[in-house]
C-alpha cells in the first residue's frame, strides 16, 4: 500500500468502436496526459445531436482545464490534502460549463434539439483522483483483486434497484436500461457528482460507456487489465463486448498510476 504523499502520474490508453449494431458512434473520448485528464462521453439525440453533444463536452472540458492552469491561482500547481483540493471545484465547473456550451448549440441549431450526453471525467494530479460524472457512463477502480464502481449510474434501473424494486440481474435485462435521469446539455444546467480518492502505485481506472458496462462484468473487466498490456486493454474490452453483440457504441479508457519521478 502507498503512503499518503506518494505522487503518482497516469499512464493511459482509450479507444472507440462503433460496435455491431449502430451505423454511426456517438461516443467521444479524451485523452490528454500532458493534463493528467481523461474523459468518456456517450451522446445522445440522434446522429447529429448525439455525437456533436459528446464532442463539445470533451473540448470544453479540456479547453476550461488547460484555462485553469494557465489561471495566476493555478490549481494544478498545488499539493494539498484531497479535502481542501480546488482542482474538484475546477472538474466540476468545466462539465457545467460544457452543459451550457451544449445547450447554447442546441437552442441555435433545430437540427440538435434536445442532444445532450453522459459525462465521466478524471484527473490525476499528485496523489489524487478526481472524478466529475453525469450519467451512466461509468468510472472504476481496480486496485489488487479488488474492482470497485466508483460512479453511480444517474439512470433509471439503479433508482429502481436502490428503491427495491428490481435486483441488479433484473436490471441488465430491463427494456428501461438505456434510459438516463441525468445528462450534460440536455437543460442549460445541471448537478455534477463530484469524487476524489487517494490514488496508490499500480491502479488501475477503466472509464467505460455502457456498451462496455452492460456486457462485460466486473471480474471480466478486472482480468482483462491485469492480463494484457495497458495498450491492448480498451482493444481486448471491446472485442469481448462485440463477441456478446455490441448493441451500442463502445469506448474505454484504461489509466494505470506508476510512482512519479
Amino acid at each position: 500500500m502507498a503512503k499518503t504523499g506518494t505522487r503518482v502520474k497516469a499512464l493511459s490508453a482509450g479507444l472507440t468502436d462503433v460496435g455491431r449494431k449502430r451505423n454511426h458512434n456517438e461516443d467521444s473520448f479524451l485523452v490528454d496526459e500532458e493534463l493528467q485528464l481523461f474523459v468518456v462521453a456517450d451522446g445522445m439525440g440522434g446522429h447529429a445531436g448525439g455525437g456533436t453533444a459528446s464532442r463539445l463536452a470533451v473540448e470544453t472540458i479540456d479547453r476550461e482545464m488547460r484555462a485553469a492552469r494557465g489561471a495566476p491561482d493555478n490549481p494544478f500547481s498545488q499539493t494539498t490534502p484531497l479535502q481542501d483540493s480546488p482542482l474538484p471545484e475546477y472538474l466540476r465547473s468545466a462539465v457545467e460549463k460544457a452543459c451550457f456550451e451544449i445547450f447554447k448549440a442546441a437552442q441555435e441549431d433545430p437540427r440538435l434539439a434536445g442532444m445532450g450526453t453522459t459525462t465521466i471525467a478524471l484527473c490525476v494530479h499528485g496523489e489524487h483522483a478526481l472524478f466529475a460524472h453525469v450519467g451512466d457512463s461509468r468510472a472504476y477502480l481496480v486496485r489488487g483483486d479488488l474492482i470497485q464502481q466508483i460512479s453511480e449510474d444517474h439512470s433509471l434501473v439503479n433508482e429502481q434497484i436502490k428503491a427495491g424494486m428490481i435486483t441488479p440481474e433484473e436490471a441488465k435485462h430491463s427494456r428501461y436500461k438505456n434510459i438516463i435521469t441525468r445528462s450534460v446539455g440536455f437543460e442549460e444546467e445541471v448537478q455534477v457528482d463530484v469524487m476524489g480518492i487517494v490514488s496508490e502505485p499500480d491502479d488501475f481506472y477503466i472509464l467505460c460507456s455502457d456498451g462496455l458496462a452492460n456486457l462485460v462484468d466486473d471480474k471480466e473487466i478486472r482480468e482483462v487489465v491485469h492480463s494484457v498490456a495497458l495498450a491492448e486493454a480498451p482493444k481486448k474490452l471491446i472485442e469481448l463486448a462485440n463477441e456478446r453483440g455490441g448493441d451500442d457504441n463502445i469506448t474505454v479508457i484504461v489509466v494505470k498510476t506508476v510512482t512519479e519521478g
